[in-house]
């Protein structure tokens, strides 16, 4: 009753989820922060800019894509979590599926805008991304239910959206911004983990096989910490060649209660505000990484 109660504003914005924008943010910062001391960084510092919202934008499309794929599917037709537009029969499939192209569409056109500016093969890195955001839920093959979700995030969310913020701003990948890439890959990995870790019993019921209902519960609590352990493992080593960066190593201090709720075996609904607080994690020390890389 809650969910219908709300006003057609407020159901876009819960539609877009904002829980997970963090995924979307951390990347750019942190690949601009590798940057930000070259010449061509501070000539180019816009192009940071359109890259967080290339980033932001694909983030929502992707949201919204799943939100109407599961729709249409039946496999939000029970779900514990946020709200989801068509699942839950508040919005009309089409209109979901119409946002989700729109929000593709501002992450094609900001992206274009970077690529002719820097290099063109950044098109292709555009287009796959948008293919892949599509593609998680939607099509005839998802490979969001066959268990590759993970996969995805990892690279899109994590080494291509770090790299490329790099690249757009400096014309280069530096061995920094990719060591970085993976730390920001793991983090935005646990937050989907977390996600699809609460979903397992609608899950298996909906037959979306994810990586979580493959593994089954007990796996992947262990994987989600595992997550944080190699970012980490990570950070720790880019402090060996700039003990600075350490201090991405206190962002992940907020993880703390996140991992304490999942390994006291939380379940269902127990399992939102680790959601939150996984977000928040990942915000913190991607910003404490920043400012490390900065230093």
């Amino acid at each position: 009753m809650e969910n219908r109660n709300k006003s057609a504003v407020g159901l876009w914005v819960a539609g877009a989820r904002p829980r997970t924008l963090p995924a979307a943010v951390v990347p750019v910062i942190v690949g601009a922060s590798c940057v930000v001391g070259d010449n061509a960084a501070v000539e180019r510092w816009w192009c940071g800019v359109l890259a967080l919202v290339v980033s932001l934008a694909l983030q929502i499309g992707v949201n919204y894509a799943n939100d109407y794929s599961d729709g249409v599917k039946g496999t939000d037709a029970v779900r514990v979590g946020p709200i989801r537009l068509v699942g839950s029969g508040l919005v009309a499939p089409k209109k979901v599926k119409i946002a989700a192209m729109l929000a593709f569409g501002v992450a094609a056109v900001f992206g274009l805008v970077i690529a002719l500016t820097v290099s063109l093969w950044l098109i292709v890195v555009g287009v796959a991304s948008i293919a892949a955001g599509w593609l998680y839920t939607g099509g005839p093959k998802p490979y969001g239910y066959l268990g590759l979700g993970e996969v995805f995030v990892f690279v899109f969310f994590g080494v291509v959206a770090t790299t490329g913020s790099t690249f757009a701003i400096s014309d280069q990948i530096t061995g920094q911004s990719l060591a970085a890439s993976i730390v920001v890959g793991c983090l935005a990995c646990a937050l989907l983990v977390i996600n699809n870790l609460r979903d397992i019993p609608t899950d298996t019921i909906a037959n979306k096989n994810t990586l979580a209902v493959r593994m089954g519960d007990k796996n992947t609590r262990f994987f989600y910490f595992s997550l944080f352990a190699a970012a980490l493992a990570m950070i720790l080593w880019l402090g060996f060649g700039d003990s600075s960066v350490l201090l991405g190593a206190v962002g992940l201090i907020a993880a703390i209660p996140a991992i304490k709720l999942v390994s006291s075996g939380a379940k269902g609904r127990d399992l939102i505000p680790v959601l939150e607080m996984t977000g928040r994690a990942q915000l913190l020390t991607g910003v404490a990484l920043s400012i490390g890389l900065l230093v």
